[in-house]
C-alpha cells in the first residue's frame, strides 16, 4: 500500500552498499521504518530529506512492516541542529524520547506537534535545558506518569512542599519526605517552575530566565523520575553529560 505522510526523521542507519533504514515519525501512522535506497550516493534525490531531525513529506510504499521510500520533499531541514554539538545532542535527546518511548504505529498529533516545535525552540537558541524538561513532562504523561506538583504525593497537604520523590511520585511535604531518603530537596520556587513548565505549549515558549540553582534541582528532580519510571540508557543524554564535565 502507498501512503503519503508528513513525519521527523528520529532515526538512521545504514543498510548495505548505499541504503540506510530511517525511522520516521508521522502525523498519520505514528511511528514507521522505511528503506531508503542509494541515499548514500552523492547525487541521491532523497538524501536531504532522509537526515536527522529533517521534517518533510514522504511517500512509501509498504506492503510488510517495513515500507520502501519513493519520495520526499522537506519541510525543514532544521539543519542547524545538525551543525551545532550542544544543539545537535539536545534535539538528539528529543527524538530519542519518542523513540524509544513510543510503540510502532503510536499515534499522536499533539506529540508530533510537540515535538517539532521543541525541535525549533532548540534551533531558535531558547534554553534548551527547560526545553528538554518540558519534553519530558510531554512524554512522561502520555505514557502515564505525570508527577503531583501541587500537594503532597504521600499525604495530600498543599503546605511546606519541600522535596521531589520519583518514588512517591511527585512533591513531598516536610512532614513525609523522611519516607523517600533518596527525595530531593527542591523549593517552592522549583515546584511552581515545574507546575509551568508541566502546562506550556513548546510552539508559545518564550526565553525563560531561570536561576542556576533552580535549573540545578529541576535536572536532578528530572532525572531522577525519568529514570525511576522510564528504564532507557539515554545516549544522547549520557553525550550531554560528557560535555557538561569536559566543559565541552
Amino acid at each position: 500500500m502507498l501512503h503519503r505522510v508528513q513525519g521527523i526523521v528520529l532515526r538512521s542507519v545504514d543498510y548495505g552498499e548505499g541504503n540506510k533504514i530511517i525511522t520516521i515519525y508521522t502525523r498519520e501512522l505514528g511511528k514507521v521504518g522505511v528503506i531508503a535506497r542509494g541515499v548514500k550516493k552523492v547525487k541521491s534525490r532523497l538524501g536531504a530529506v532522509t537526515q536527522l531531525f529533517t521534517y518533510g513529506d514522504y511517500v512509501f510504499y509498504r506492503q510488510g512492516k517495513l515500507g520502501t521510500l519513493n519520495h520526499g520533499e522537506i519541510i525543514e531541514p532544521h539543519h542547524k541542529l545538525r551543525e551545532d554539538l550542544y544543539k545537535s545532542a539536545y534535539a538528539s535527546y528529543l527524538v530519542e524520547m519518542v523513540d524509544r518511548m513510543l510503540g510502532e504505529e503510536d499515534r499522536s498529533l499533539f506529540l508530533f506537534d510537540q515535538l517539532e516545535a521543541g525541535l525549533m525552540a532548540i534551533e531558535q537558541e531558547k534554553d534548551m535545558q527547560i526545553v528538554a524538561h518540558v519534553f519530558e513532562l510531554k512524554m512522561l504523561a502520555a505514557a502515564g506518569y505525570t508527577p503531583i506538583l501541587d500537594k503532597c504525593a504521600s499525604c495530600g497537604r498543599t503546605e511546606e512542599l519541600s522535596a521531589f520523590s520519583a518514588a512517591a511520585g511527585g512533591a513531598m511535604c516536610s512532614r513525609c519526605k523522611h519516607l523517600d531518603p533518596y527525595a530531593a530537596a527542591v523549593t517552592e520556587s522549583t515546584l511552581k517552575l515545574m507546575r509551568l513548565l508541566q502546562q506550556v505549549d513548546l510552539a508559545r515558549i518564550g526565553n525563560v530566565n531561570v536561576k542556576p540553582s533552580t535549573k540545578s534541582q529541576l535536572k536532578h528532580s528530572m532525572r531522577l523520575y525519568m529514570d525511576a519510571h522510564v528504564d532507557v540508557r539515554w545516549k544522547a543524554r549520557s553525550f550531554l553529560d560528557q560535555m557538561d564535565k569536559y566543559n565541552i
